[in-house]
């Protein structure tokens, strides 16, 4: 995580939105996301597994939680801003403070629906798909989110609830290029390792098992429809998604 030596102080732009003023009313702020997850949070999230039928194991323990991320990113306490990739829900709901927004591309990795899940948008009768980057071709085009170095160490900790919460993501810090310049970014790839990882499935079984899998957060066909309108909305397309919605609608 290095400071970007071409951009502002920790503090960011004046303007978070100045690059990308069109995203100005389509990112939930913070304070009204549904996926801040502070401790109140989790504590629900807790309950609900609990009346699931499923015990403590079901997600990593704090404890864990916090060497996983101090292993990656240490105490953030060298004064250095944070930089986060996003190319899923964070496009639209990151659930963190941050002081600027920039477009970003990942070289060799693309969006893929390649983890079996049973929260948030599947359920454990019904187990949906979460999206993931998986190591490929070309490049995935999503969104890089500046949080002020004094602000670090706490947002990044509520990040990894979410993200990391059943270590289904391998945390890696990247190279993404902006048009503002490169910056080093923390990214949420896939874990192969996961026993929910189940790799690129065919498009056909993938679009049928998001037309039918839902969850507390939803379904995962509003997810799908939700991250191609906002790639629209930044004049960019993901051949990938738009087959799979194409598939997805016409199986309802």
């Amino acid at each position: 995580m290095r400071h970007d030596p071409a951009g502002p102080a920790a503090g960011g732009h004046a303007d978070v939105y100045c690059h990308l003023p069109q995203l100005r009313d389509r990112i939930a702020p913070a304070e009204r996301s549904a996926l801040r997850i502070t401790p109140e949070v989790m504590a629900q999230w807790d309950a609900r597994a609990r009346l699931q039928g499923q015990g403590a194991e079901w997600r990593l323990s704090d404890a864990q939680l916090e060497a996983t991320r101090q292993a990656l990113l240490g105490p953030l306490d060298d004064g250095q801003d944070l930089w986060v990739f996003g190319y899923g829900s964070l496009m639209w709901d990151p659930g963190i403070h941050f002081t600027e927004l920039r477009l970003a591309e990942l070289p060799r990795y693309r969006r893929r629906f390649s983890h079996r899940t049973h929260l948030g948008r599947g359920s454990i009768e019904c187990p949906g798909l979460m999206l993931t980057l998986e190591p490929g071709e070309g490049a995935c085009t999503g969104l890089v989110f500046r949080v002020a170095a004094a602000l670090a160490d706490h947002e990044s900790a509520l990040l990894w609830r979410r993200e990391m919460l059943r270590g289904i993501y391998r945390p890696q810090l990247l190279p993404v290029h902006t048009p503002q310049g490169e910056v080093r970014a923390l990214v949420f790839a896939a874990n192969p390792a996961h026993a929910d990882h189940v790799g690129e499935l065919p498009l056909a079984d993938t679009a049928a098992i998001i037309a039918r899998a839902r969850g507390v957060l939803g379904s995962n066909r509003q997810y799908l429809e939700q991250l191609v309108r906002q790639l629209e909305h930044l004049g960019l397309s993901d051949d990938y998604l738009k087959q799979l919605l194409a598939h997805v609608r016409a199986s309802a």
